[in-house]
């Protein structure tokens, strides 16, 4: 698996983590469903922190800022297929915009040093 797939792959894990952690403390408390989906979320979250260190790339703040844009697209596919969500054009264009941002600040070609 080449260096992009990889991190392609890491970066739909990490927001399944710290997206799916979210909601299970989200649904712990806003929907009442008590301490253990909260427990397991913080846990879940936790996972995400992990996930996030096995980037092919060493630079944390680079990683960080691009999986922003991973956030925002995974959070609206993610409110799409759990909770009925329907994003209108403007988020499509958005979580668009910034998976290009994802694409040029991850896959850019760089010198080496």
């Amino acid at each position: 698996m080449t260096d992009v797939w990889r991190s392609i792959v890491l970066f739909a894990l990490a927001a399944v983590c710290e997206i799916g952690g979210a909601w299970l403390v989200w649904q712990g408390v806003r929907e009442h469903r008590g301490w253990l989906w909260i427990g397991l979320g913080v846990l879940v979250l936790g996972l995400y922190g992990f996930v996030a260190t096995l980037q092919p790339d060493a630079e944390f703040g680079r990683i960080l800022a691009a999986y922003g844009g991973v956030f925002v697209a995974g959070s609206l596919l993610w409110g799409m297929a759990v909770d009925g969500f329907r994003p209108d054009r403007y988020d499509v264009i958005g979580s668009l915009i910034c998976l290009a941002g994802v694409a040029v600040i991850m896959y850019a070609p760089r010198p080496h040093a």
